[in-house]
């Protein structure tokens, strides 16, 4: 099966709290043309996309969704940038055997991203996502171990 981990684009520097930063144009823009070279690479077909409830995230996540079929979108208290990498692995493992999903978008924030890849790929470190940041990941459910397809920046 095939997990995806996006940070959302761009942010606005200034909000009444960091969960309303809106994305900028910028982040907007960035965003799409990141899905748009994922969608090159067989990233178009989602069975749960998992949101942060974050402003730009939920703001990154409509930018990119006209470009997906996605079959269920889901807002997720866990993965906003305090989340605990752990628990969303397990959650989204579960989430995965029980529903028979074969891909999972995640879209989230640092620095939860780079430590849910390291929990689906548990051979690396955690990576570095630049905003608009997309991984893509083959995981194996039976084993509970992935390997690292591909990572797009912008």
């Amino acid at each position: 099966m095939k997990i995806y981990i996006m940070r959302h684009g761009e942010a606005e520097n200034l909000a009444p709290t960091d969960a309303e930063r809106a994305l900028t144009e910028r982040g907007r823009s960035d965003s799409i043309s990141v899905a748009e070279a994922g969608v090159k690479k067989g990233f178009n077909d989602i069975d749960l996309a998992l949101v942060s409830p974050y402003l730009r995230a939920q703001q990154t996540w409509q930018a990119i969704s006209p470009l997906l079929q996605c079959a269920k979108q889901s807002t997720c208290e866990d993965i906003t940038p305090y989340g605990e990498s752990s628990d969303v692995f397990e959650y989204v493992s579960a989430l995965c055997e029980v529903n028979k999903f074969d891909t999972v978008l995640l879209v989230s924030h640092l620095p939860l991203v780079g430590f849910l890849t390291s929990e689906f790929v548990p051979t690396i470190a955690p990576p570095m996502f630049t905003t608009s940041g997309l991984a893509c990941i083959e995981f194996n459910p039976e084993t509970r171990k992935g390997e690292l397809l591909w990572h797009i920046h912008r």
